[in-house]
């Protein structure tokens, strides 16, 4: 214990001197304890003494095993080298060998080929001279595969000169084959029945020579068939634009009576293809040099006859050769402009014409990828507008005569136009709009079929302005003049009188505006898809579409202005009712029963003939103008006596009902 001195250890053993008495047995007990311990550490000394020298000859041991190791590792390592150097000298007589078989199997197999290669030169020299074709393409053949094994030998004299003898024997037979295919077309092939199979042979030559070569004499063979097409047309007799069908006859006719002749060529050389193409350039050239030189405007039924000729012939060359038919499917989407279903909504119509063009451009990803797999060298061209494009620069009098034909048909139309529509009508449109866009759906069809580049944007431009024509038109036959609120807001000068009649054709108007304004953004949709990329942002009918809102608006206004003009009366004779002098209130005056039968008999009709939303605005309208005109007139009243205060509060009273009861009477059929 530590903080436990002797001498309170012995105090706290032997507290008293009674406890004295074991003084004795503790000295005893403990004297045991420490021979017990004495005796432990000497065991443990002993132990350690033992375990000290057991571990100095473990660690002897181990050091000696680890000097043997070292040493049967470096013996190991010895022996190792010897036996390498022992192999290396076995080995390198055999490696020695083993490169002079490989040397002597290399040169007996050049010289081997060198023979072959030889040969072959010296026979194909002779098959050369001969004009054995169809002999020569297999040697050619062979040749070819043993020269390309002497491509690291180019620089030794005999292969040089090998080289340079097979060159030679080459631009022979190249000489050989273009002079015996100079008689190919003249006539020559009918004499000489061999003609045709020597030729086909020698287009096997011409496979197996340089590509270069074969486009060589493709080229030439085209020129020279061509030849005779450019003497003549371009002689004053058949330089005219009048016989531009007459080109493609010859072309055609010509394909057809050597049709024969010409299978002499591989097909994969694609003549008939290639001499298409030519063909297409020279005629393009010589038309725009025939157009250029026009001193007066062309003809336009010329003009588009020769147009229409020249598509149908791109049209056939293009499905002949495999570059796809123009497609021909936009009359579907021009048919659908200006059709009438009441049934459908705005959002309906929407959700069909964006369907329609999502249609459309995935035809037009399908047709790139078609037309991509078709641009591998020799197929695919596109024959579309190849000729064709030359006439676009001269179609301006085509839109010309179109624009005054159109403008011709309207006035016709709105002179014959009867301001009325046929009973039982659902849609109550005049019958000249409906016409004016048939029309107009005609001349788009026409010339969607000529071209769809600039000559289409400037006939949609002519359509733009036709349709601002007819909505001057439609403007000019609403009722004229007109007083009150609603002529000082809209700068109207004298009164308007409407009849019946004239508020049915008033709403005829409004409902063809309507049609108008929805047909235009039809049409425009419709070019849009159809015209070239380029154009169809230009494509807009925003204008056209301001043009017949407007006409809407103030037809609108001008109906509203008729009906206050049939209120002056019921205005005046309010003026004319003794208020002073009043005795009673009796029943509502007579001025409010004018008012209500004015009302019960238009408002019915013009509900039924109007759109919802247009006869509300009508409402809003005429709300906007009775209320505020009746109270003005109430001040033009003089001498209100306190009976007459309370009739006219009875008045106004059974007024406000009749105006809160328009809606109703819209909605009634009459």
């Amino acid at each position: 214990m530590d903080k436990m001195s002797t001498l309170e250890y012995i105090n706290q053993m032997f507290p008293t001197e009674a406890s004295l008495s074991g003084v004795e047995p503790l000295m005893q007990k403990i004297q045991s304890e420490i021979r017990r311990v004495d005796a432990g550490i000497l065991a443990a000394v002993r132990q350690q003494s033992n375990s000290g020298t057991k571990a100095k000859e473990d660690l002897a041991a181990a050091t000696h095993a680890v000097e043997e190791l070292t040493y049967k590792i470096r013996e190991i390592k010895t022996k190792a080298e010897q036996s390498e150097m022992m192999v290396q000298e076995i080995c390198r007589d055999i490696k020695k060998l083993d490169f002079a078989k490989k040397h002597i199997t290399t040169t007996i197999t050049a010289l081997h080929r060198l023979t072959m290669l030889v040969s072959a030169v010296e026979q194909l020299q002779v098959m050369a001279s001969k004009r054995q074709y169809k002999e020569a393409a297999a040697q050619l053949e062979a040749v070819n595969q043993l020269c390309s094994h002497f491509e690291a030998y180019r620089d030794i004299p005999k292969i040089t000169e090998l080289r340079e003898k097979f060159k030679n024997i080459k631009q022979i037979l190249k000489s050989h084959v273009f002079s015996d295919f100079s008689s190919l077309g003249t006539g020559k092939e009918t004499e000489e029945t061999n003609l045709l199979q020597h030729l086909s042979d020698a287009c096997l030559v011409v496979n197996a020579l340089e590509p270069s070569v074969r486009e060589e004499l493709v080229n030439n063979f085209c020129s020279r068939e061509l030849t005779s097409y450019e003497q003549i047309f371009e002689g004053a007799e058949l330089a005219k634009l009048d016989k531009t069908e007459r080109r493609y006859a010859w072309i055609k006719r010509r394909m057809r009576t050597n049709e024969e002749i010409w299978k002499i060529f591989p097909t994969s050389w694609l003549v008939p293809y290639r001499l298409c193409i030519q063909f297409c350039k020279k005629t393009r050239k010589q038309l725009e040099g025939i157009l250029d030189n026009l001193k007066e405007k062309p003809d336009v039924a010329t003009l588009l006859l020769a147009l229409q000729r020249t598509l149908e012939f791109e049209d056939e060359l293009a499905e002949k050769f495999g570059g796809g038919t123009q497609s021909r499917e936009i009359g579907n989407d021009i048919e659908e402009i200006g059709r009438q279903n009441n049934s459908r909504s705005a959002l309906d119509i929407r959700k069909k014409y964006e369907k329609k063009l999502a249609a459309h451009q995935g035809s037009e990803n399908e047709e790139k990828v078609g037309n991509k797999d078709l641009s591998a060298p020799g197929a695919g061209f596109n024959f579309h507008g190849i000729i064709s494009s030359c006439f676009e620069p001269h179609l301006i009098v085509y839109i010309e005569l179109e624009e005054k034909t159109l403008m011709e048909n309207l006035e016709k139309l709105v002179q014959e136009e009867t301001w009325d529509v046929e009973e039982g009508s659902q849609n109550n449109v005049l019958s000249s709009s409906m016409q004016l866009f048939l029309i107009i759906k005609r001349s788009l069809k026409r010339c969607s079929a000529l071209t769809k580049s600039q000559t289409l944007y400037n006939l949609f431009r002519v359509f733009q302005r036709v349709l601002k024509a007819y909505a001057t038109k439609l403007f000019a036959r609403l009722p004229k003049g007109g007083t009150g609120i609603v002529a000082a807001a809209t700068g109207m000068d004298g009164q308007i009188k409407t009849s019946d009649r004239d508020e049915r054709v008033i709403c005829y108007i409004v409902n063809s505006a309507e049609y108008c304004h929805k047909t235009s953004g039809e049409l425009a949709e419709s070019v849009s898809k159809i015209i070239d990329s380029q154009f169809a942002d230009r494509v807009d009918m925003s204008e056209v579409q301001d043009e017949f809102s407007a006409v809407i608006t103030r037809s609108l206004v001008t109906l509203v202005h008729g009906l206050e003009t049939k209120f002056d009366a019921e205005m005046a004779a309010m003026t004319r009712v003794p208020w002073g002098t009043l005795e009673s209130v009796g029943d509502q005056s007579g001025y409010v029963n004018g008012i209500n039968m004015i009302l019960t008999s238009s408002i019915p009709v013009l509900g039924r003939l109007l759109s919802p939303i247009y006869f509300q605005f009508f409402l809003d309208k005429l709300a906007s103008s009775l209320g505020p005109r009746f109270y003005m007139n109430i001040f033009k009243c003089k001498q209100i006596s306190e009976t007459g205060a309370q009739q006219m509060l009875l008045d106004t009273q059974a007024v406000k009902t009749i105006l809160l009861e328009i809606p109703s009477l819209g909605q009634q059929v009459s």
